[in-house]
């Protein structure tokens, strides 16, 4: 009987030490900031697309033109708390932020 050969396997989690860098590092605190609004953004997209809403007609509903819904879907500018806010307040979506401080928890909804 020939030995197999088996493949290593790896962790999500070592893969990205491994080619991003270690948590802590500013590479890969970029690396999942950077993720991380580029899902918010998809999420944006799709319930707006649920809402049956154009990127002008929510626009419009929080006072900003269309190129900046259209920038913050795609992860192409900086955003503020305050326009995410109102982008999922004019999508009547529930808001809700974790966030994690060193042995603290904290979790705000609104």
């Amino acid at each position: 009987m020939a030995a197999k050969n088996k493949m290593k396997l790896y962790s999500l989690d070592q893969i990205k030490e491994e080619f991003v860098g270690k948590r802590g590092t500013a590479k890969r605190e970029k690396y999942e900031h950077d993720l991380q609004m580029e899902l918010l953004g998809d999420v944006i997209k799709q319930v707006r697309l649920e809402r049956n809403l154009t990127q002008e007609q929510l626009g419009k509903l929080i006072g900003v033109q269309r190129a900046q819904i259209s920038k913050l879907e795609n992860n192409t500018t900086n955003v503020t708390m305050e326009t995410i806010l109102r982008v999922f307040t004019a999508l009547k979506a529930k808001i809700s932020f974790h966030v994690e401080l060193k042995n603290q928890r904290i979790q705000i909804a609104s």
